[in-house]
């Protein structure tokens, strides 16, 4: 019988362990993975339990103090927003629109740039056509991406993330001889863009809709 009794009791003892560290939640449970599917692109920004507190535990590597107060209120105005996914998408956006420009893919750059901005990026592929010149530039690496600004008018949000990165340039005529630059070397560059994107849209996208160099 003392035996009996000394099970039940360790039996009683793990039930509520398990029940200690299993049947409560703490509301910052992790969300299930999404598929690639369910992503948007370029720059998504999936829900996440625990929004909020992204910006805080990112902000003292990626966001420069002036910054926060306006990603506080994007995070206001749609609770959705995450920080963190938001720096990987702008990156992606980044060698993506990059590699649209240097190959002249016009289609491309419609989804990813506002009509301005896409605008300004097809007068210049067709003024390089016109001069019988391409270009052979590489995308080397991203070297740091910070959000330097933030801001919210309205539901129309704005968020500007610097870019460090490293390019290596090579312009080409029409035969394929190197007019300037080389693929040995790559340059330090330092791009400053702006991505847009209306708050609570069907649109989970951030589109390009301001550029600058640092």
């Amino acid at each position: 019988m003392f035996y009996v009794v000394l099970l039940a009791m360790v039996a009683g003892f793990l039930a509520m362990r398990l029940y200690s560290v299993l049947g409560k939640r703490t509301g910052h449970e992790q969300p299930l993975p999404r598929t690639a599917e369910e992503r948007p692109v370029p720059i998504s920004v999936p829900r996440t339990v625990d929004a909020v507190a992204e910006p805080r535990e990112v902000a003292s590597r990626n966001i420069e103090p002036q910054a926060e107060a306006g990603l506080r209120a994007i995070v206001a105005g749609e609770p959705g927003f995450d920080v963190g996914r938001f720096l990987e998408g702008s990156q992606a956006a980044y060698r993506m629109i990059l590699e649209a420009f240097w190959k002249g893919d016009e289609d491309a750059l419609a989804d990813l740039a506002i009509d301005d901005v896409r605008a300004a990026f097809v007068e210049a592929i067709v003024a390089r056509r016109k001069a019988g010149e391409v270009l052979d530039n590489r995308l080397v690496s991203i070297e740091r991406a910070v959000i330097s600004d933030a801001s919210v008018s309205g539901r129309d949000a704005r968020i500007t993330v610097r870019f460090d990165a490293d390019i290596a340039a090579v312009t080409r005529d029409a035969e394929g001889n190197v007019l300037a630059g080389s693929l040995t070397d790559a340059v330090e560059t330092h791009d400053v863009w702006t991505f847009a994107r209306t708050l609570k849209s069907s649109d989970p996208n951030w589109k390009l809709a301001d550029t600058d160099e640092a």
